[in-house]
Order: structure tokens, then C-alpha cells, then sequence
């Protein structure tokens, strides 16, 4: 099936299974590597990018639902490589990563929940931000995202 989509900003037209899940079209079609792979279950979160907006778990995702809309991956979130989306600066200024394989997506949702709410507590943000870090970094993660609200 074919199958319009605009990632990034970019038009693609790709022909796959439509059954395809997004998470393996802007993998291993698109060649997309930032967003990965967790738990394939959509539990995890670190397959998190947006389907016209919205944030979407990519691994439980069908790529035909994917058709006329647009995809902004961790790729796409910053307006261009010398201007960082806040999130991803305040992941380097506080130095959240550990191993790091899940922060792309945990930067999505928290880019996500700083659109819907500018100046979020930590009780919105352990209930907003639902995704998973092996590693326990959970406790960076809640003073990057309390950083990059104050970021203009």
C-alpha cells in the first residue's frame, strides 16, 4: 500500500504492509533512527513521537493510519540543529541520560506536556509523563522538565 506522509516537514510517499507498525516505517523505511524501540507493547513509551500533534506510541501504531498526516519525530522536534527545542536543552543541562536509549522518548512527552501545561508541578509531572526509564533517572527527568518550563 501506498502510503503520503510528511515527517518532519519532509513529504514521503512509501510503499509497505499496511499493517506495518510507524515505529518500523520511520526506523527502517524512513531511516529515522532516534525514536526506538522498547517494549512493543506501547507501554513503555520509547517509541513516542506525533501524528499530527498528538503524542502517539509508534510501536502499536499501523503505518496506514499514518496516511495524510504529519509526523514530527525526536529528529524533528528542535527548529533546526544550532536552536535545541527547550526539552533537549534541559536534558543536556542537567544531564538527565544514563544509558539514554529512552529519552527520546521521555522528550517527546514532556515537550508534549509543557505545550499543554507551561508551568507544570511535580504532581502533574509524574501523572503527565507516563513513559518508562529502566535505568531510574526519573528523578533528572523531573528537574529537566521544572528547567525547560523556565526556558523562553
Amino acid at each position: 500500500m501506498k502510503i503520503n506522509l510528511t515527517i518532519n516537514n519532509q513529504e514521503k510517499v512509501v510503499d509497505i504492509d499496511p499493517d506495518m507498525p510507524l515505529l518500523w516505517l520511520i526506523r527502517d523505511v524512513v531511516k529515522l533512527k532516534g525514536t526506538k524501540f522498547g517494549c512493543g507493547m506501547a507501554l513503555c513509551g520509547a517509541c513516542s513521537l506525533y501524528v499530527d500533534g498528538e503524542l502517539v506510541r509508534s510501536c502499536s501504531y499501523p503505518a496506514k493510519m499514518a496516511d495524510g498526516k504529519r509526523i514530527t519525530t525526536i529528529e524533528g522536534l528542535s527548529e533546526n540543529e544550532s536552536h535545541l527545542h527547550p526539552v533537549q536543552q534541559a536534558w543536556l543541562d542537567i544531564q538527565v541520560p544514563q544509558c539514554g536509549y529512552c529519552q527520546p522518548g521521555f522528550i517527546m512527552a514532556a515537550a508534549k506536556l509543557l505545550e499543554q501545561n507551561p508551568n507544570p508541578s511535580v504532581e502533574d509531572i509524574k501523572n503527565g509523563i507516563t513513559n518508562i526509564c529502566r535505568c531510574g533517572t526519573h528523578p533528572r527527568i523531573i528537574k529537566a522538565i521544572i528547567h525547560a518550563s523556565k526556558i523562553k
